[in-house]
């Protein structure tokens, strides 16, 4: 990859960005209320970056995101990313979350078991919380205990982590999918279905 740079690029649930330089990419935005925003927030991690049409290896990210965000299970866990600057326990956590596949989800304590802390699922939420990379690193497959969805800082909040959910025919908590249709770009207020009485 070359120099510092950043786009905004359109996906089937609204615009996204990505910041990249030499090392990989630097920050990944999902769909705001505004471009002015998103944009000041991929300089606030990449002060050096200039907009810019992407480089082929960055279009190549661009274009399995926007596959991801289509319904299509595209795989983002081999993406270089650069972490300069994220805490040693975050990238910890980031690498586990990007072991998770489309439509499977981890809750915030088993990523902890998984890091040898167990008593630590709430640091592992703050963790996710200031994740600079998603969906690439897919903090939205990181779910509660007991079927709860959990928290969610991106843009939307838990109605966008909902709504990536159901685009990949995830099930939270055992139960059936969220929606009907794996790959289904539904509105931004999503609310799952409630199961037959």
């Amino acid at each position: 990859m070359t120099d510092h740079g950043f786009t905004l690029f359109d996906t089937a649930i609204g615009r996204c960005g990505i910041a990249w330089n030499g090392r990989g990419i630097v920050a990944a935005q999902l769909p705001g209320t505004d471009e002015a925003r998103m944009r000041a927030r991929l300089l606030r991690r990449c002060p050096q970056a200039r907009e810019a049409p992407p480089p082929p290896a960055v279009r190549h990210v661009i274009d399995r995101i926007v596959a991801l965000l289509a319904g299509e299970a595209a795989d983002l866990s081999d993406v270089a990313l650069d972490m300069e600057g994220v805490p040693p326990f975050n990238r910890r956590v980031y690498e586990i979350a990007r072991t998770i596949p489309p439509g499977q989800t981890l809750t915030y304590g088993e990523i902890a078991a998984r890091l040898d802390a167990p008593e630590e699922a709430r640091a592992v939420g703050q963790a996710l919380g200031e994740n600079p990379f998603p969906p690439v690193v897919p903090c939205h497959r990181v779910v509660a205990a007991g079927g709860k969805t959990g928290g969610f800082s991106a843009p939307g909040g838990v109605d966008t982590k909902l709504r990536l959910l159901a685009i990949e025919g995830a099930q939270v908590g055992g139960s059936c999918p969220l929606f009907d249709r794996p790959g289904e770009v539904l509105p931004m207020q999503v609310r799952p279905r409630r199961a037959a009485r």
